[in-house]
């Protein structure tokens, strides 16, 4: 067992004998823009060539899937029907010819882009920008382009974001979304680990570069936001401050290493003179629910001369253009950054930080507010648009 876990939620670790047929399991599938997400028996098809089929133990609610829902992604996401999430861990059961990384019984956690190791970007370090991430948006298999999920009248279902589909009980993916987990590690906690805890953790480390000494501020303290916060700490930062108009996400920035706390940006701009002694912030790190031009633009005030301003979330595929007071880019040589998964590597990073977990370096627990079965799916996308939740994990029950 890995020392410094106390609470966790275990699994099983014993192989399993092939599926062969096709078989029924349960999934949350988004049929229509600005529709609950629907919870159906659908079919699974057993994996082919490259391919795994896992049983998904937890999965995080992002804000992407809630993108999704809203059409907020719609063109760079696969199209409808479409089974959500992207922010999973679980249990290998079986593996298509080919595989050699995994094999049944190995607990694993979805990289939500993949990464082949293959390609240009993977080769340069950079495999948060793999090749494979353009095909997951057609929301079929990466290895032939077809289905492995039908609903019950056979029609074919897309996985929505990531080709993985982790709102079910069961999926199949490609053996480069598969990245290998110490079996003692509880899997309702290293499931963040796919997604939001890299992606923030890395804005403050790997694209904003975080220094030593750095004064930080980070505007939206949801799921991402408050592991950006926890990276400036563990990166040195001397200020941290989080930004939110929710007191409830303020609160928490404060147990996650912020030193101040702000409702809003024109807040933080009138204080700049206590918490930067005037010189304006070093990094600027963008991690709001919805991305949008004219917050960005009223964010990049914040920054000093040198910043780096990091845009982390997500703007909506229809915002063409942003405003920014372009000729800071030049006289005082304020940098724009964006950022995919922090910047970081899939696999490298995730079994690095559930190490720093194991540690009592990173905090995880506080991070999920809430868990639901499969079925409390929409409960717990209202409880994150209220405010209400840090993050919410699906918790799959199993025989």
């Amino acid at each position: 067992m890995v020392r410094g876990v106390e609470s966790a939620l275990w699994c099983p670790s014993s192989t399993s004998t092939p599926w062969g047929d096709s078989v029924k399991t349960k999934a949350a599938i988004l049929r229509a823009r600005n529709t609950p997400w629907s919870v159906e028996e659908i079919e699974l098809d057993p994996p082919k060539a490259g391919e795994v089929l896992v049983k998904i133990v937890a999965s995080g609610m992002c804000h992407s899937d809630e993108h999704l829902m809203t059409g907020d992604l719609e063109g760079a996401t696969a199209p409808l029907p479409t089974i959500g999430g992207h922010e999973g861990a679980g249990v290998v059961l079986e593996v298509g010819p080919g595989v050699f990384s995994v094999a049944p019984g190995d607990h694993v956690v979805f990289g939500f882009v993949p990464a082949c190791g293959r390609c240009p970007s993977c080769a340069s370090g950079h495999s948060n920008l793999c090749d494979l991430g353009a095909i997951t948006a057609t929301g079929m298999q990466l290895s032939d382009g077809t289905s492995r999920h039908h609903d019950k009248d056979g029609n074919d279902l897309t996985l929505a974001i990531g080709a993985l589909g982790t709102f079910a009980h069961h999926t199949v993916v490609h053996e480069a979304s598969c990245i290998k987990i110490d079996k003692d590690l509880p899997l309702d906690k290293a499931c963040l680990l796919g997604c939001g805890v890299v992606t923030g953790w890395g804005s403050a480390v790997y694209a904003a570069d975080v220094q030593p000494g750095d004064m930080v501020a980070v505007v939206g303290c949801g799921g991402i936001g408050s592991n950006a916060i926890q990276g400036a700490k563990m990166a040195g930062a001397s200020v941290i401050a989080a930004i939110d108009p929710i007191e409830f996400k303020r609160e928490k920035a404060m147990e996650f290493g912020a030193t101040h706390t702000h409702a809003s940006i024109q807040d933080a701009m009138a204080a700049l003179g206590d918490t930067t002694w005037s010189r304006g912030f070093d990094k600027v790190i963008m991690t709001c629910g919805v991305g949008s031009g004219d917050v960005l633009g009223e964010a990049f005030w914040l920054g000093g001369k040198r910043s780096k301003i990091v845009v982390t979330n997500i703007h909506p595929v229809s915002e063409a253009s942003i405003a920014i007071p372009a000729v800071f880019l030049t006289v005082f040589e304020k940098q724009l950054i964006g950022s995919l998964f922090g910047s970081g590597n899939p696999r490298k990073d995730i079994p690095r930080l559930l190490e720093l977990y194991t540690q009592g370096q990173l905090d995880l627990d506080g991070l999920v507010t809430r868990t639901y079965p499969l079925e409390g799916i929409n409960d717990g996308y209202d409880a994150m648009n209220a405010g209400e939740n840090i993050r919410g994990v699906l918790v799959y029950e199993h025989d």
